[in-house]
């Protein structure tokens, strides 16, 4: 008897990854990429020799056509048989109530909206968003429906595990991803945060202004000084007519790098495979740290009258604060 058997399926020869497939090099190399794949395996369970096989077919790039969106995520994966197998990951979506306590608690820790605002995911949100009644991570099977059209009754099935690592390192690269997953996209997310933290910070100000003006209800206005343009000639056109405060300028390295690229993200046009800000980053930061050290009047490698003998390094000088007095 030939064709299917009673407990498997028939073995036939796996067909090549497509040549648009997505290679997963390594997931989970930030907190947030390894968060999630922690969670994902401990609420999809399954056994270990699936989780395995999925991790191989990711590094294959058996994954194509993965699409992010609101909360459900679908792929392609190629397999065995000609028509590849369509895999989609829907994730249950926080309730406005959950985002709006959240974006509040997030706007209430300066640190956290920094970090936000840069493009990077603070190490402890989750706890803002545990206080608000939800989770950016699954926490229950209820929370995350997975489907796959291969035959396999596994649950969840190599083709299903491969998604979810290529999805891990997807999150790696963006993790603002973690919030499209639980339905609001980056944009609306910092548009929310900048108009709380808008708010917060310019109702002291109301204050003091309403304050000032009740205590000057009764007092006159005061006039409005005239200004007296004194003569102006070729010599004196561009002198200041007093001294000018001293200036002071900051050129400590940044402790982020590449934040500012990673938070515009890439453009429309844009076909490269890698993201704007992987591709830019180093050549950013190099041209930097050559800024950087022309302002502190530092030396660069090229420029040094010596080398260090050999089995000594130079130790690079503290970044300091330069204090420049204007011309008079």
């Amino acid at each position: 008897m030939s064709g299917r058997g009673f407990w498997s399926w028939p073995s036939t020869p796996k067909r090549p990854p497509p040549a648009h497939g997505i290679k997963m090099k390594k997931a989970g190399t930030t907190w947030w990429g390894q968060r999630w794949l922690e969670a994902l395996e401990r609420v999809l369970g399954g056994d270990s020799g699936r989780l395995a096989r999925g991790r191989t077919y990711a590094r294959a790039g058996r994954t194509h056509d993965l699409v992010i969106q609101r909360g459900k995520v679908t792929a392609r994966v190629t397999g065995s048989r000609p028509k590849p197998y369509a895999i989609s990951l829907t994730l249950k979506q926080l309730d406005a109530g959950v985002w709006e306590k959240a974006i509040a608690g997030m706007a209430a820790r300066a640190q956290y909206s920094a970090e936000l605002l840069a493009g990077t995911m603070p190490q402890a949100i989750d706890e803002v968003f545990l206080s608000a009644g939800g989770s950016l991570f699954p926490r229950s099977r209820e929370e995350l429906r997975t489907e796959c059209s291969c035959p396999d009754w596994g649950d969840p099935c190599k083709h299903v595990a491969a998604t979810h690592y290529v999805l891990g390192e997807a999150l790696d690269r963006d993790p603002f991803l973690l919030f499209e997953l639980r339905g609001r996209t980056k944009e609306q997310v910092l548009s929310a945060l900048r108009a709380v933290r808008g708010v917060e910070s310019a109702a002291p100000a109301r204050r003091g202004a309403a304050k000032r003006k009740r205590a000057t209800t009764d007092a006159e206005a005061p006039a409005i000084p005239s200004v007296k343009p004194g003569k102006l000639t070729r010599a004196n056109y561009d002198a200041p007519r007093e001294p000018l405060p001293a200036l002071s300028f900051s050129f400590d390295a940044p402790t982020t790098h590449g934040a500012m690229l990673r938070q515009l993200g890439a453009p429309a046009s844009w076909g490269a495979k890698d993201l704007p800000g992987d591709v830019l980053a180093p050549p950013v930061r190099a041209a930097a740290e050559a800024a950087r050290r022309i302002a502190l009047q530092e030396l660069g490698e090229a420029d040094a009258p010596a080398r260090a003998p050999r089995g000594r390094s130079r130790a690079k000088p503290p970044a300091r604060r330069v204090k420049r007095e204007p011309p008079t």
